[in-house]
């Protein structure tokens, strides 16, 4: 069912993931001046993040849900006034609880409304080049560190991080209002054998599906995959510092994870086209949990960028893999809800890192626990997406969700 539309909405998803993720995991180049400015600990601030991970996660399966009952539109629609309310809230703050309530809780529950919806919508208008598809809405989480840090990191020296949060959350209203007008169903498709697995995929037979051994461990390895890489992406900017890279330079490493991670996307969904989507994720896993522990021998800001170049390409090419194998499984009348809950563990799973990195360096003094501890979490996700179900087979007229049923 590949048709223009959908690509018209492949590029709306784009941008819109772009605008929302960016304004929100710009939150490393607040860290520093926000901690001069206030006073405020590391740990709290970061806390502020741990926060808006878990509360995206469980706004994610609730608007992933009523995606599935509403359309995309009207949720994404709402996600971005949310955004904006809470990045404004936050930039006035004068309290560290109010900060963290604001960004934390009110901006935090907006980015659940983004990825399911979108993701599930996407997925809706493609029979053939799914895999491209995703792989290029999830570009917009890519382009984001690459865009909006360095832009945050500007604003922020020219006016201030206050200044700079509140234009930040300007724009995001600007930019994904207009645009989640764009996002329709897909039309209905005819009669094939997803339609036999719809009648078991239903909203109200969600329990069944969540308790199928693909679901378990779709969500168990998604959400190991998060745990290992969100602390050392959400303090590295820090850390280089502390190595003495400039402000500016330290988030460039940033935006070169970013940068690669396009290319990881688009890469990644060829290969597992070509060798597997489950040998390609564990491959990646790999390749991010040894990048991860190398960094406690890294000082040189070139060596950090190097060492970005291989994370950004594992975890920027593994993350759009999961929405695939989820429509692999799952039929679209459940795909918001799968998609939401999937991400729900995720984001369980990234909620660890910035507070746990904040936690060990206040209390250590150096960062090399994080990365070791986030490596072996990294191991740990290998091992669980070993444990994947086959997929079907080309030709089979059985999903794997049916033969789990």
């Amino acid at each position: 069912m590949d048709s223009r539309y959908g690509w018209l909405i492949v590029a709306a998803g784009a941008v819109m993931t772009c605008a929302a993720m960016g304004a929100m995991f710009a939150l490393p180049v607040y860290l520093q001046p926000i901690a001069d400015e206030t006073g405020w600990s590391r740990a709290g601030i970061s806390t502020a993040m741990t926060i808006c991970f878990i509360v995206m996660g469980v706004a994610g399966f609730g608007w992933g849900t009523l995606s599935d009952r509403l359309g995309a539109r009207p949720v994404v629609f709402l996600g971005a006034l949310l955004l904006g309310g809470g990045l404004l809230l936050a930039s006035s703050a004068r309290d560290l609880l109010i900060f963290q309530i604001a960004f934390g809780v009110i901006a935090g529950a907006s980015l659940g409304a983004f990825f399911a919806p979108i993701m599930a919508t996407t997925l809706g208008w493609f029979d053939r080049h799914r895999g491209l598809a995703v792989s290029l809405v999830s570009i917009g989480g890519g382009v984001a560190p690459m865009v909006v840090t360095p832009v945050a990191s500007i604003l922020i020296e020219s006016f201030g991080w206050r200044s700079a949060m509140m234009f930040t959350a300007i724009a995001a209203l600007i930019i994904i209002v207009p645009l989640s007008q764009v996002l329709r169903p897909a039309p209905q498709a005819v009669e094939t054998e997803e339609t036999a697995q719809a009648r078991t995929d239903s909203l109200g037979n969600l329990w069944s599906v969540f308790r199928r051994p693909a679901f378990i461990v779709l969500a168990a390895t998604f959400f190991l995959c998060c745990a290992a890489h969100s602390g050392p992406i959400f303090h590295t900017v820090s850390y280089a510092i502390i190595c003495g890279a400039t402000p500016l330079a330290a988030a460039s490493i940033y935006s070169v994870e970013g940068l690669v991670g396009l290319f990881g996307r688009v890469i990644f969904g060829v290969l597992g086209d070509r060798f597997g989507i489950k040998q390609v994720i564990v491959a990646g896993l790999g390749l991010q949990a040894v990048g991860i522990y190398i960094y406690i021998y890294v000082s040189e800001l070139m060596h950090f960028y190097l060492l970005g170049t291989v994370l950004g390409l594992a975890y920027g090419g593994v993350m759009p893999l999961y929405a695939v194998l989820a429509r692999e499984y799952f039929s679209p009348r459940v795909m918001g809800s799968v998609l939401g809950a999937i991400t729900m563990t995720s984001a369980i799973g990234m909620s660890f890192g910035p507070l746990g990195g904040g936690y060990l360096f206040d209390t250590f003094g150096t960062y090399d626990l994080l990365y070791i501890t986030s490596a072996a979490i990294g191991l740990a996700a290998v091992g669980m997406a070993l444990a994947f179900p086959p997929l079907k087979s080309k030709g089979s007229g059985e999903t794997p969700a049916l033969q789990s049923a």
